[in-house]
């Protein structure tokens, strides 16, 4: 279980000063599938980035199966990333001297894993994999992207707009491969997303509104990819 209690995120300093997140406390169950939703500003990506351990809160406390990461050290905390955390971001973040290819085995190399070539074909990308990111459109690249955070086999996914560079066919198809190893692995996923249709895939929905949490609502019945509108 990750829990975060009271937790104030700000930016900018004395007048300047903009808290973003204001005292937000939430609880998300091991194996769960949390979609975030919000407007522009609301705070959404910020809680992604301060549960994920990238960013430190001002305040409050973030534990994941009682260990608090708000007290690790900044080497530690990057070990803990490296262990127990895959990203994928609106930014691919590949590195461009290495082949699609590669830059997958970099994330399976933090994993000791080394079936990542079925990744590369799920994601559509078997016949390029040797291209390097010059080479590839922005949709391949961002499904380079997934492909790197889904083979470190991480326990827990964060996704900051996962399907933003894809076309709709694409989209559904690689938000549909997602779905289904998140079901076949039970690592917990946490997407920010602005399609609230993505929502519906969702065990848990959390709306945002101005910094602080709305809304927390469950799917009974969770849709597939292909069910949902786009």
């Amino acid at each position: 279980m990750i829990k975060i209690e009271n937790i104030v995120k700000s930016y900018g300093e004395k007048e300047n000063k903009q808290t973003i997140l204001k005292n937000i406390s939430l609880e998300i169950k091991d194996g769960d599938l949390v979609v975030i939703l919000g407007a522009s500003g609301s705070g959404k990506s910020t809680l992604l980035n301060v549960l994920s351990g990238l960013e430190r809160p001002d305040s409050g406390k973030i534990s994941y199966e009682q260990r608090e990461i708000t007290s690790l050290s900044d080497n530690e905390l990057t070990e803990f990333r490296k262990s127990n955390t895959g990203f994928i971001f609106q930014q691919y973040y590949l590195l461009p001297n290495m082949t699609a290819e590669k830059n997958v085995k970099m994330g399976a190399e933090l994993a000791d894993n080394k079936d990542y070539g079925e990744i590369i074909k799920a994601v559509g990308l078997e016949e390029k994999k040797h291209k390097y990111p010059s080479e590839l459109s922005g949709g391949e690249q961002q499904r380079v992207s997934i492909a790197r955070a889904l083979a470190k086999k991480p326990k827990v996914l964060f996704m900051d707009e996962p399907t933003g560079a894809l076309d709709e066919n694409t989209g559904r198809s690689v938000l549909e491969y997602i779905l289904r190893l998140h079901k076949e692995k039970n690592f917990t996923a946490v997407m920010v997303t602005h399609n609230a249709n993505i929502a519906e895939t969702a065990n848990t929905v959390i709306k945002m509104q101005s910094g602080k949490i709305g809304e927390i609502s469950t799917n009974e019945n969770p849709k597939n990819a292909f069910e949902i509108g786009w």
